[in-house]
């Protein structure tokens, strides 16, 4: 139902991307090309109302099946091989993008909702990035609420990646998020 919801919405992103913007350029390496595109999703999510994909009738669909599907997106026409839930013998990884056996960057998504959180960002994606022979990974993190962006901050603060730039945390709360056209006024999300 996603998958087929987030086609019809936004099968045309890609074009109007490729028509007025450089997006699909290519980076100097895979990590980069890979950051810029988290970056834009996170953009997308904070600034310009692409956090409303998300909400069914008020209700977050918090799904990282929802956020893979939306990163893939952003990967239209890219130099770069992208695959998803690519499988290096130590368990899927939600992306691996590539050009050639010496330039890989891995990008795992995450719910700040997830149970095994710490966990996951301690060991997981460096088990994935020896399996993939990959010598970066990017981290992305999205939250829907206050209290789960609190709770990964006090992960990251035990884990003491409080500065580190390739873990991004993403706001797709709708509570603050006003509307621009009513000075102090909360636009309803449905």
């Amino acid at each position: 139902m996603s998958e087929r919801l987030y086609e019809r919405q936004f099968g045309q992103l890609p074009a109007l991307l490729r028509s007025h913007t450089n997006f699909y350029g290519i980076g100097r390496d895979t990590h980069e090309d890979a950051y810029q595109r988290v970056q834009f999703f996170k953009d997308v999510i904070e600034h310009k109302g692409g956090h409303r994909i998300f909400y069914f009738d008020g209700v977050a669909l918090e799904r990282e099946e929802d956020l893979q599907i939306l990163n893939r997106l952003t990967w239209y026409a890219a130099d770069s091989d992208v695959t998803r839930e690519a499988n290096d013998g130590r368990g899927p990884v939600d992306f691996k993008v590539s050009r050639g056996s010496k330039d890989k960057t891995l990008v795992e998504f995450k719910l700040a909702k997830n149970s095994h959180l710490e966990k996951n960002l301690e060991h997981q994606v460096e088990v994935y990035k020896k399996a993939s022979d990959a010598s970066r990974a990017i981290k992305v993190i999205v939250y829907f609420t206050a209290t789960e962006k609190k709770r990964v901050e006090q992960i990251l603060k035990r884990l003491k990646f409080e500065d580190d730039k390739d873990i991004i945390l993403v706001d797709a709360r709708k509570d603050n998020k006003p509307s621009g056209s009513r000075p102090g006024s909360k636009r309803r999300l449905s």
